[in-house]
């Protein structure tokens, strides 16, 4: 088994939930995924499977795309519906989809954000959630993302006490789409937080070519799951590409340090570079050399020399 999943994550599971559950299915060890996404949300998780794993860190993609609900006039201390309580305050005036359509188009472009406590990011050491559990309040990071695209999706629901509307936001990796809810809530003069949240894109890939455990499941049943799976080559199909011909391929599979292609002498030390051979198969990630500029050397080898 060997190559890249979509897997549509369902709601209650962790990334590492859905990494042990592939490794059962898939019957191998080598399974990691590409980016966690939070109990409660939903989406794209790209997960890959055998040799693929070698480029999980070429898949965390720099741009996403979520679709998210807000609830505004209750804020939680995980910041989305699975928390506690910390403030209520009733909704006193309705509020208006002009009003709210502004807040988010003052959110555009480069912002900063500071990471939720319940969160992953580390503090001297230990996570943030660690802190928290343990009741201890730490400074945290302030953090520079960017809000590529941010929209009203249909109608502001306004109740006796609370008021509810759904946005889609296309932003920089790092981004937390529930300290987002916060922040709009703050705007609009009042607590918040993020009541639903879905991952409808992640870099090139979308949630409708997404498949759930149970399609997956049957798939395994049938015996047609690796005919599903993206190949390495389709899944790194967004980065620079370089053909290469029969008398190099063996140098390439063997780690050799390469001449530099005059199309990539602008690229900057490290940028990656996807390697192929005559027959459209993944070899290796190459970049630029960075002390020697003429050449390029290998990040990952992908196929090895028989």
């Amino acid at each position: 088994m060997e190559g890249v999943l979509l897997l549509n994550k369902p709601v209650g599971m962790t990334s590492h939930d859905c990494v042990a559950k592939m490794r059962k299915l898939a019957k191998t060890k080598k399974v990691g995924h590409t980016g966690t996404l939070d109990p409660d949300v939903t989406g794209v998780l790209p997960i890959c499977l055998g040799r693929a794993t070698k480029i999980v860190e070429y898949l965390t993609a720099s741009s996403k795309t979520y679709e998210a609900e807000v609830t505004i006039g209750i804020s939680t201390t995980t910041e989305d519906a699975s928390g506690e309580i910390v403030e209520q305050r009733n909704v006193t005036s309705p509020l208006f989809k002009l009003q709210v359509e502004q807040v988010l188009n003052s959110m555009l472009g480069q912002i900063e954000q500071v990471p939720p406590m319940y969160s992953a990011v580390k503090v001297k050491g230990r996570k943030l959630y660690e802190y928290a559990r343990a009741g201890i309040e730490v400074e945290r990071p302030v953090r520079q993302i960017t809000i590529t695209d941010i929209c009203l999706l249909g109608d502001v629901t306004n109740t006796d006490s609370l008021s509810k509307f759904k946005f889609r936001v296309t932003c920089s990796k790092g981004t937390y789409v529930r300290t987002l809810a916060v922040m709009i809530g703050e705007r609009l003069g009042y607590p918040a937080h993020m009541s639903k949240l879905v991952r409808t894109k992640s870099g090139q890939f979308d949630l409708a070519d997404c498949l759930s455990f149970e399609q997956i499941e049957m798939k395994v049943e049938n015996g047609t799951l690796q005919e599903s799976l993206l190949s390495i080559g389709e899944a790194l199909k967004d980065l620079p590409k370089f053909i290469i011909h029969d008398t190099l391929s063996k140098k390439v599979k063997n780690g050799a340090v390469l001449e530099l292609p005059s199309q990539f002498h602008d690229f900057e030390p490290g940028a990656p570079i996807v390697l192929y051979d005559d027959e459209d198969r993944c070899l290796a990630i190459y970049a630029k050399h960075p002390t020697k500029h003429h050449l390029m050397k290998p990040i990952k080898i992908l196929m090895i020399e028989n």
